[in-house]
């Protein structure tokens, strides 16, 4: 039995949790109940603490207490979505109780989950029961109680995780949409296997340079060693476009095809040509049955698990993109920068002006178009790829103002801006814009002559006065709110809510008009994504002009991803 552990065990506690959260990312993923694509809580939460263990390899630490800093801090800035941010705050909570100790045993630990638990339910504005918090808070009361009980730190670590899983089996309970499905809750079963990770890695069973021997994590026990338990998924995103043999010929045979060797179908066609998204295995396959039916134009293939991996090591992942023009991208590099973000110097800026903007959007069109309105630097992300604090913070350094304001653009983007307040010189202010309209709308209102205040009042009331409606595809099967949804159907959501899935975008637009109607709308305007052409777009707006014709329709280009429609609605 161990009674304490220092700063080399907590580093290597660390270590293992990150590799086992690593090999369940998809199993946390495929909880999601929601059928949009998005940054799933386990990418996010695998992201974050993986920003820890970069830097924790980096450096040795002679006290646990700046052990424990060093991982708060890597997790405070490497924070992407609402449970990146929620895990850093947890692991904030540990490193200041922690605070200028040498060692800790079971009551120093016991408290650090505590106090960690506390400055989570501090930081949620509105903390909802059935999540990771209640997970946590569950699996810290055990802890303290078993501590104050004289059990020792691993005995400890035991009480904490079985309190944990019963409170983590009991979240299909709490939250209505995780017992309609039938699921427990993504965000605290990967605090579980983090927790169940430190254990095992107290106990000498799982050590970070041998993480592939782990297996993974299993409802019913901690890790044991064994053969790493990796879920089934396919590798390769693949998007191609064929030039139809004839205008009527009949896609179905195919769908059923690429259906049978892969997920996140979409097939979109008009007269000409038919267009697919898929993920396989077995690109290969789905280009040469696809040739039946038409002659291949162009394709786009790449590796999710490769990107992903990339991603993980804090490097940038590789895209087709890279293969292209690559003359050009130089030329371009310059206002390249100036869009992503990304420069070598990564000091604060000395401030010109009163005020400056930072916004978070995806797509070039969407990009150029908040620099056009005035915004000083776009930090590229939102749906699938959330940025993390610190791509935020470094956006808002460059920023030449005294006062930032930051419009994350996606409800799951905002705490992470949140989390920039402390870490700058700078005065800033997360509006808190959850759709990319809402923050072109604050956009046209940001005035730079008017007071702080009038300028929080005049962008707050702009972005209460848009709708949002989105059209994208379903990411996975899924029965959702009195929906059943198949992947690859396109999807209509409005305002966050579903309006329903379609097989064809004519009776979805049909729909998402009779559910725009109730507002009376006099300004409607479309962006289209990478994935629309103008034509299609125009077509679009021509239906939306038929239910609305007193109202001024308007077509952008957004350039958006996985959102093939972006629509404002005022």
């Amino acid at each position: 039995m161990r009674d304490y552990i220092d700063a080399a065990a907590f580093k290597e506690m660390i270590l293992c949790a990150d590799a086992a959260l690593r090999a369940n990312i998809q199993t946390i993923n495929d909880l999601n109940v929601f059928p949009v694509p998005d940054g799933d809580t386990g990418t996010n939460m695998g992201l974050t603490i993986n920003n820890a263990a970069a830097e924790l390899r980096k450096k040795s630490f002679d006290t646990v207490a700046a052990a424990a800093d060093c991982v708060a801090g890597a997790m405070l800035r490497g924070a992407r979505g609402n449970s990146g941010v929620i895990l850093s705050l947890l692991f904030r909570g540990i490193a200041r109780r922690l605070k200028g100790t040498e060692t800790a045993g079971a009551e120093e630990f016991a408290g650090a989950m505590n106090d960690g638990v506390e400055a989570a339910y501090k930081a949620v504005m509105k903390p909802a029961e059935g999540t990771i918090l209640t997970v946590s808070r569950m699996a810290s009361a055990a802890a303290v109680k078993a501590a104050k009980n004289g059990s020792d730190l691993e005995n400890t670590l035991v009480e904490a995780i079985r309190a944990g899983e019963e409170a983590l089996g009991n979240t299909v309970n709490q939250n209505p949409v995780l017992k309609k499905a039938g699921v427990i809750d993504a965000g605290g079963k990967g605090y579980m296997v983090i927790l169940s990770a430190i254990l095992s890695s107290l106990r000498g069973e799982m050590s970070s340079d041998k993480a592939a021997q782990v297996r993974a994590y299993k409802e019913e026990s901690v890790f044991v060693e064994g053969k790493v338990d990796v879920p089934k998924i396919n590798i390769f995103d693949t998007v191609y476009v064929v030039r139809k043999k004839s205008p009527d010929v009949d896609l179905e045979p195919l769908r059923r095809y690429l259906g049978s060797i892969g997920d996140s179908l979409v097939i979109s066609d008009d007269e000409e040509i038919f267009k697919v998204h898929v993920h396989t295995d077995i690109p290969g396959s789905a280009l040469s049955e696809s040739q039946k039916y038409g002659a291949l134009d162009i394709a786009k293939i790449e590796n999710m698990q490769l990107q992903a991996l990339d991603q993980l090591a804090g490097q940038k992942a590789k895209s087709t993109d890279d293969l292209e023009a690559v003359d050009e991208e130089l030329t371009a590099m310059e206002s390249a920068t100036a869009l992503t973000g990304e420069e070598e110097d990564e000091g604060v800026a000395a401030p010109e002006k009163d005020y400056g903007v930072v916004a978070v959007c995806a797509g070039k069109g969407m990009g150029a178009l908040f620099l056009e309105l005035g915004a000083d630097q776009v930090v590229t992300g939102g749906q699938t790829m959330n940025p993390s604090t610190d791509d935020i913070l470094k956006a808002v350094n460059r920023t030449p103002a005294s006062t930032v304001f930051v419009f994350p653009n996606n409800k799951n983007i905002i705490m992470a801006a949140e989390q920039c307040v402390p870490l700058t010189e700078k005065h800033v202010i997360v509006m808190p814009t959850k759709t990319v309209p809402q923050g072109i709308s604050a956009m046209l209102n940001f005035s730079p002559d008017e007071s702080e205040e009038s300028l929080v009042g005049a962008m707050g009331e702009a972005i209460g006065s848009v709708h949002t409606a989105m059209v994208t595809y379903a990411a996975r099967d899924s029965d959702f709110d009195g929906h059943s949804i198949h992947a690859g159907e396109y999807l209509a959501l409005l305002d966050g809510a579903l309006i329903g899935s379609y097989a064809d975008t004519g009776m979805l637009f049909a729909a998402l008009s009779g559910a725009v109607g109730q507002f009376n709308p006099e300004f409607i305007t479309v962006y289209y994504g990478e994935d629309v052409g103008e034509t299609d777009a125009e077509s679009a707006a021509d239906t939306i002009r038929e239910s609305f014709p007193d109202a001024e329709v308007s077509v952008v280009e957004g350039g958006q991803p996985v959102y093939y429609y972006m629509i404002s609605v005022e």
